[in-house]
């Protein structure tokens, strides 16, 4: 088996690190104004009332989100 370098290994860390710093710091960025019960592909996967939910594309399947992530989400959550 071979031997690992230690200055290689944390170089190694220290660019991973990088480059999950960067996805973080892009999803802390996103996540002021996307809503998280958005999934990728653009449908509503929350359990309560929202102004934003369209009919499912399909039947049974999930809602449609209609928002547009330029706006402050959070009002158009409905309470109880």
């Amino acid at each position: 088996m071979q031997k690992i370098d230690p200055q290689e290994y944390q170089k190694r860390l220290d660019r991973l690190t990088e480059i999950l710093a960067g996805i973080a710091a892009h999803a802390d960025e996103v996540s002021l104004r996307r809503c998280p019960y958005k999934n990728r592909l653009d449908q509503c996967t929350a359990q309560f009332g929202c102004r934003n939910k369209r009919k499912p594309q399909v039947a049974g399947g999930l809602p449609v989100c209609a928002g547009d992530d330029k706006l402050d989400y959070r009002p158009a959550w409905e309470t109880s």
